[in-house]
């Protein structure tokens, strides 16, 4: 659970080159491909540009290098050639990678050609609760702080978090412990360490909570069909606060690192 030195270093160079992912996708030109065409980019660009492993292909019997979930899917939506990208939709692309033994993982909502307020709104929204749940990372401080602020922040601005699926360990492995829940009680929970690294992953969803599956298990989907966002990156705790290894080039963090 605690990482050492080296391992952090192993990981935030993981977390680097994911980023490189993230910020070539947020160059691409979305609308028109397919979900598939995508995971092909992604694949070629971590294999022969970054020399690294896509880790999501064959996790769990899970053949493709991303997850592609669109609209109304909340997670593990499946990259395929007749899911072609319209104007209007909103995709989040989930993506592992691992460098030298070690894993970063991160996900990203984007907007695809001319989307409405509401959906905008609801992106926003879902990045901002992200951030919250980093802003509460340092040592001494405990898991139920991170869940707390993110579902403060979604309630506030009238979204619901999914609870079946939550923030995770990682390191060697792609989830280890501890497990990383989206809601929960300040004060409560595992206090937290330098040298501690997990995933944090806010799911919202417009209307309720509740979701639903195919019998696969993939992908998942809101109950009442109404649009999910999600962002995701991976953080480290650091002796006074948190650290971002999965920050894309550019991006601007909305609270204090340390």
């Amino acid at each position: 659970m605690i990482k050492s030195t080296e391992e952090l270093a192993r990981m935030a160079r993981a977390g680097a080159l994911l980023a490189q992912v993230f910020d070539a996708l947020g160059q691409q030109r979305l609308e028109g491909r397919s979900t598939m065409e995508l995971n092909d980019f992604v694949e070629r660009m971590i294999v022969d540009e970054l020399h690294a492993r896509p880790a999501s292909k064959g996790q769990y019997g899970f053949p493709y290098v991303l997850n592609a979930s669109i609209d109304d899917v909340v997670c593990h939506g499946v990259p395929a050639h007749e899911d072609v990208l319209r104007s209007g939709q909103i995709v989040n692309l989930d993506i592992t990678l691992e460098k030298d033994g070690y894993l970063a993982d991160s996900s990203t909502t984007y907007l695809v050609g001319e989307v409405s307020y509401q959906a905008r709104r609801l992106v926003s929204a879902a990045y901002q609760a992200m951030w919250k749940g980093i802003a509460a990372v340092r040592p001494g401080a405990r898991l139920g702080d991170i869940g707390h602020a993110i579902a403060h922040e979604a309630r506030g601005q009238g979204y619901s978090v999914v609870r079946e699926y939550c923030g995770h360990g990682i390191g060697r492995e792609m989830h280890e412990d501890p497990q990383i829940l989206h809601h929960g009680r300040p004060g409560t929970g595992l206090v937290l360490e330098e040298g501690m690294t997990f995933t944090i992953e806010p799911m919202l969803n417009q209307g309720r909570a509740a979701i639903r599956s195919k019998p696969e298990q993939w992908p998942v989907y809101t109950r009442d069909g109404k649009l999910s966002a999600q962002f995701e990156h991976t953080v480290a705790v650091t002796r006074t606060g948190v650290d971002v290894l999965t920050l894309r080039p550019g991006e601007r963090p909305l609270c204090a690192l340390g």
